[in-house]
């Protein structure tokens, strides 16, 4: 795989634009191509703001999800090019992993990583998977792996990726309300643009009633109500199932076994309305 090392963070703004202006057939294969941005350190005055949205504790430590967003400006660079098969503008965010091998800090300065691979049909249209490697003084310190859907031609053979845990059937632990702004607040914290999340009429031009909330925004937020171990060493995974459209509010399901906690959002007016099911197990 060839290797093009950037010289500074690209602009999420016009990416998302360029994707959205993007015309004419894209390739039927992933570009052999990895990008690389190093000596990549942690703005503290973004942290806090990410922290504070997300509900995790003000300090130097990195939520576990928090390299995500650094990383996701060279996801999106990647799948915005001409080379990429799938438009980066409507991607909807179907599954993420997180690995965090040591606790990482703000004074940590970090090389990141960023290929694409796993290109496959699915029932409702092609995915693929963007993995994120993070590296600090050349030793691998923490690694995702998020898992994308463009929708399209439905392929309704295409086997279905993994098992996810079941729901837990606790009572609710929490309820959350959550604020039509929402999707633009975490954007302006996370750069993550994508038009499904601005604005309801932006969002109705890409297939969805409203709104929706970033996917990435509830599986933070789920960590943060698991406390502080989930920054430490240790492997989440999250299924993202139904849309959270804004405004809406949820209930929070957790479950602890031995080694690990399973956890959900479900709507409070339709149990059957899982929006998130989520697996953590420390080191």
């Amino acid at each position: 795989m060839a290797t093009e090392t950037l010289s500074e963070a690209p602009r999420l703004g016009p990416i998302f634009l360029r994707s959205a202006l993007a015309r004419g057939p894209r390739p039927r294969t992933l570009p052999n191509t990895r990008l690389v941005l190093s000596d990549q350190g942690v703005d503290r005055a973004r942290l806090a703001d990410y922290q504070r949205l997300c509900g995790f504790p003000l300090g130097d430590t990195l939520p576990a999800t928090y390299p995500h967003i650094l990383g996701f400006a060279l996801q999106a660079e990647l799948m915005a090019r001409r080379d990429f098969p799938l438009p980066l503008a409507g991607l909807v965010h179907l599954a993420n992993s997180i690995t965090v091998h040591r606790r990482l800090t703000a004074q940590d300065v970090l090389t990141l990583t960023v290929y694409a691979e796993a290109l496959a049909e699915h029932p409702k249209g092609r995915t693929v998977d963007l993995v994120t490697l993070v590296d600090v003084d050349g030793h691998r310190v923490w690694e995702g792996r998020s898992t994308y859907l463009a929708r399209g031609t439905p392929h309704p053979d295409a086997p279905t990726r993994g098992e996810r845990p079941g729901i837990p059937r606790s009572p609710a632990a929490a309820h959350w309300r959550l604020a039509g702004d929402l999707g633009r607040r975490y954007a302006a914290v996370s750069g993550d643009v994508n038009p499904i999340h601005l604005h309801p009429l932006t969002a109705k031009l890409l297939g969805f009633p409203r709104m929706i909330a970033h996917g990435m925004w509830s599986y933070a937020r789920v960590l943060a109500a698991l406390g502080p171990l989930t920054s430490g060493p240790g492997t989440s995974q999250v299924w993202f199932l139904k849309p959270i459209y804004l405004p809406s509010s949820v209930d929070v399901l957790i479950a602890k076994d031995a080694g690990h906690i399973t956890a959900a959002l479900r709507s409070p007016r339709s149990h059957d309305t899982v929006h998130l099911v989520l697996r953590h197990e420390r080191a």
